[in-house]
């Protein structure tokens, strides 16, 4: 009787702790925002995320809302707390006074609705005084010097074929809509936002003083200089073709496709080095603009410029020039029912034109030195998964491995915030008028990248600022970059366990690293150079796998008629197809050797990984927000990004026992990386 007691308490103790560990909840990860009445083997996203979408209520003020805005707003919510101190400081010096005098200055609406539009007076005037095409090339490049994107993009960057020096490069621009398509395209809303677009620059000139009639007939002008502009432009699918947009020539040979411009003439205008090459990217664009340049009337490139510069200036300038850029911008293209309050976008505006200084006061608050061993732990394991799946792959050749290896071991990575700030020595800032202080950063800006041309390439700069939530790979470089800003929940928590984590902030981190091996970073060795690595056999098995995820993408319909483009998303989707096995195996490896964790939340931690990277991806849009996405962006809608790459996963299928016909198991699966 003695004995059987004791062994019914041991047996009971048992039994409780594993219905608690069953029943564990986790901080890392709300059950509440699932919806357990979907299949998680039919439409894995409505299972993780579906109770979150159905109570969740986009903000008038946005046209997407999920885990990447929340954060975003948090964050900023901290930015504009040091900026509001910043402002305030009466003695204030240094980078203080700097951010505090910009904020400031956006603030003062008073005196931004004082000035009108006549900060572009002097513009106008040199606008408006040109008498000569010779008049024309000059003010083309002072815009330039300006950052106003007249005509083409002419700045400095990493030779893409030998990355260790920056090099002249110039490409096509000058319009304003999305790009190409918007103009030569006569299906789907194409054709009505044209008509949007031609009403909108009519309002805007007309602010401008313009008559009804004059402002007609100058839309109409711009609308046909920038179509002709559009229909020598490379489309989005043509343009994220590394291959087809190198084109790395002499000074003598370029200035021969556009001899109307003398490119000696507009580089010494800009105070930029005459280099003795340089990477004219598009030349059939250049050749047409070429011919622009002397059969189109210097009237009518008045009015193009005119546009160019109320276009790019108008968020600074008063309330009827931002609500009406807001009216297309916003509300016609996105579908936004309202504007974000003043401070926001003028927090907004700090970050993008002084990150570097707002960012140094961010990071104090928000990021620890925890933090950054916890991602640099994370990113190890990620790599050492990574170098497993390449040496495992049974279609790729022994010689393309080890070139793809070597790769993988050249990766630097880039965590937190810049350690190395360039600052802003010769900035003049002040509490005047801000549309001058937005001019004079962005000359500011401009002029230090003309000083980079013809210097080694400086590798410790940062596309991102601290407070960011993104994360990138960059091939000329050769390496990845996760701003504090991303390194916060839901993405990555100390409250939650492994699984959650690996499926959250590892997938992301797997998702940059694959990016190094995507149809186009794949195209860049160790050193940062475009340069082939490939056997041809391995590259043909390659695009062959690469296409199966096209093929895959394109049948996902985000709203009627309106399908993903599978060629435009194609490395973002081996992105995170890629992310996310490498990540499943880095969490595994990371579990070998510990205790085996319970169940959390009534999950295993092969389950919770799934619902960590759905979780991230939470999100719904506005209809038109929905279209702008596709239309634009390389990256796909949120729930095709959770079902697209667990739909290949047999580890998913084998997780929440998925059988094929269901949706979440392709047999057609595709396997990449």
């Amino acid at each position: 009787m003695h004995k059987n007691y004791f062994r019914f308490l041991t047996a009971l103790v048992v039994i409780m702790s594993i219905y608690a560990s069953a029943m564990a909840q986790s901080s890392g990860f709300n059950v509440a925002n699932m919806d357990r009445s979907a299949d998680a083997c039919d439409d894995f996203f409505q299972y993780a995320n579906g109770n979150w979408v159905k109570t969740t209520e986009i903000p008038p003020s946005q046209s997407r809302w999920g885990s990447f805005n929340i954060l975003a707003e948090n964050n900023r919510d901290i930015e504009h707390e040091i900026l509001e101190k910043a402002a305030k400081q009466k003695n204030a010096t240094g980078d203080a006074k700097l951010i505090g005098d910009f904020y400031a200055s956006c603030m003062d609406e008073a005196a931004i609705e004082k000035a009108g539009a006549h900060p572009l007076d002097a513009e106008f005037a040199r606008i408006n005084g040109m008498k000569s095409v010779a008049d024309l090339k000059h003010e083309i490049a002072v815009l330039h010097q300006q950052g106003i994107p007249a005509l083409f993009r002419l700045g400095g960057g990493p030779d893409q074929r030998n990355s260790a020096m920056v090099i002249l490069a110039a490409g096509q621009g000058g319009l304003t809509l999305p790009n190409k398509e918007y103009y030569t395209l006569d299906t789907g809303n194409f054709p009505a936002t044209r008509t949007k677009f031609v009403e909108h620059m009519t309002n805007m000139f007309k602010l401008l003083g313009d008559s009804p009639e004059a402002a007609a007939a100058n839309a109409k002008t711009v609308m046909d200089v920038q179509t002709r502009l559009a229909n020598a432009s490379m489309a989005p699918d043509q343009l994220r073709n590394r291959d087809k947009n190198y084109n790395k020539i002499t000074l003598a040979a370029a200035q021969e496709i556009i001899p109307n411009l003398s490119l000696t003439d507009y580089l010494k205008t800009r105070g930029m080095p005459v280099e003795k090459e340089i990477d004219f990217q598009q030349p059939t664009f250049f050749k047409e603009l070429n011919t622009m340049l002397t059969d189109v009337p210097l009237d009518q490139w008045k009015t193009y410029l005119r546009w160019m510069v109320v276009n790019s200036s108008a968020g600074s300038l008063s309330k009827a020039f931002v609500d009406e850029a807001f009216d297309f911008q916003g509300k016609f293209l996105s579908g936004i029912k309202e504007q974000q309050p003043r401070w926001k976008r003028c927090t907004d505006a700090t970050d993008r034109t002084l990150g570097e200084a707002v960012g140094a006061e961010w990071v104090k608050v928000k990021f620890t030195p925890a933090q950054e061993k916890a991602a640099n732990d994370m990113i190890d394991h990620l790599f050492a998964a990574m170098k497993t799946h390449i040496q495992n792959l049974p279609w790729m050749s022994d010689v393309t491995k080890t070139k793809a290896l070597a790769k993988l071991a050249g990766y630097k990575r880039k965590i937190g915030y810049n350690r190395h700030p360039r600052g802003y020595k010769g900035l003049k800032i002040d509490r005047g008028i801000y549309a001058e202080n937005v001019r004079r950063s962005a000359e500011f800006q401009i002029a230090r990248n003309s000083l980079d041309i013809g210097k080694p390439t400086d590798r410790t700069r940062w596309g991102f600022t601290p407070p960011t939530v993104n994360a990138s790979y960059n091939p000329t470089n050769n390496d990845i970059t996760f701003p504090a800003g991303i390194l916060q929940p839901p993405f990555f928590n100390f409250q939650a366990d492994d699984a959650i984590n690996y499926g959250g902030m590892g997938a992301v981190i797997g998702h940059e690293i694959s990016h190094g091996f995507d149809d186009q970073g794949s195209k860049y060795d160790a050193e940062g150079n475009q340069k082939n690595w490939w056997t041809d056999d391995d590259r043909k098995k390659f695009d062959e796998r690469a296409k199966c995820v096209i093929d895959q993408f394109n049948g996902y319909e985000v709203l009627p008629g309106v399908f993903i483009k599978g060629q435009r998303t194609i490395g973002e989707n081996i992105g995170d197809l890629g992310g996310l096995n490498i990540a499943y195996t880095a969490l595994m490896d990371d579990l070998k050797g510990k205790k085996a964790p319970g169940l959390i939340d009534g999950f295993t931690p092969e389950q919770r990984f799934f619902l960590g990277w759905a979780q991230v991806w939470a999100a719904k849009a506005t209809d038109k927000g929905l279209r702008l996405q596709v239309e634009t962006d390389p990256h796909s809608w949120a729930r095709y990004r959770v079902n697209g790459p667990v739909s290949n996963m047999p580890e998913f299928a084998k997780a929440f026992g998925c059988k094929a016909p269901q949706k979440m198991v392709r047999t057609n699966a595709c396997s990449i990386w």
